[in-house]
């Protein structure tokens, strides 16, 4: 390691973290909003962790700083700039598209702190995106099946013992026993 590195890394690691104020906190919100879509329970908490190590440092105030935080989130979502609901149907459309069951979406969403409305919200507009009849879970586990190749997708035939691995790993995205037989089988399947 060279001299130079070294010092970068000192450096680095002496640094303080910044007094939370208003200001500091707005920008750093604007600036995180700017670079991910997110719900306001995860803006909330990020914003907290910052807030959590200003205090630990400067010795200010948490509850001063979850209120500045409270307030800024609720002009944020006055404003439309955080809004729950578009975060789920965007998130939900782009988990189901990797082909992620309704089960695995609804548990990443509710990771991320949307409520359960917006959640099924999405997981209903994730139906009205697919062609005319089809399951919506069917799609997405015939994507993953394509994705991991499992079933007809597999590069060999498969056997009874992999046709069985294959129905597990179905399983463990989330999908039920039924879809996830149809498509390690191949049954209607063919225009999805």
């Amino acid at each position: 390691m060279t001299e130079s590195t070294g010092r970068e890394t000192e450096r680095r690691k002496k640094r303080a973290p910044r007094k939370a104020t208003a200001k500091y906190l707005e920008n750093a919100a604007l600036y995180y909003l700017s670079r991910y879509a997110t719900s306001a329970e995860n803006l909330r908490r990020v914003m907290m962790r910052k807030v959590m190590r200003s205090a630990q440092h400067h010795g200010t105030d948490v509850e001063d700083g979850a209120a500045l935080i409270e307030a800024m989130i609720g002009r944020f979502l006055g404003s439309g700039l955080l809004d729950d609901g578009a975060y789920a149907r965007t998130r939900a459309a782009g988990l189901h598209r990797r082909g992620n069951s309704a089960r695995v979406i609804r548990g990443k969403l509710k990771q991320k702190g949307v409520d359960d409305d917006a959640i099924a919200a999405a997981l209903d507009a994730r139906g009205e995106d697919t062609e005319d009849g089809e399951d919506p879970e069917l799609t997405a586990a015939v994507t993953l099946a394509k994705r991991r190749r499992l079933g007809p997708f597999a590069t060999q035939k498969p056997s009874d013992e992999t046709r069985e691995k294959h129905l597990a790993a179905l399983a463990r995205a989330g999908f039920s026993y039924d879809v996830a037989r149809r498509v390690v089988d191949g049954k209607d399947i063919d225009g999805i």
